[in-house]
């Protein structure tokens, strides 16, 4: 997937865990952040690109109640 087609999305429901560069850019706040365009995301709980459930952290799969550690950081 291009970088293109990984930040057309808008995603209402980011895990509150997910992290990325831009986010602590100091800019008016909109709602939904804008998604970044570098690319760079991390788990505010591993501190790391991988989550708690050893998947890739970016907006598309950090959108989602249905993955193991979202919301919680633990892996159900």
């Amino acid at each position: 997937m291009i970088d293109a087609e990984r930040f057309a999305e808008v995603y209402w429901a980011l895990c509150p865990h997910l992290r990325w560069k831009t986010q602590f850019y100091a800019e008016a706040p909109t709602v939904p952040p804008p998604p970044p365009d570098d690319g760079f995301f991390w788990c505010a709980f591993t501190q790391t690109c991988l989550g708690p459930d050893g998947a890739l952290v970016e907006p598309e799969s950090c959108a989602s109640a249905h993955r193991a550690c979202y919301g919680t950081g633990r892996v159900r």
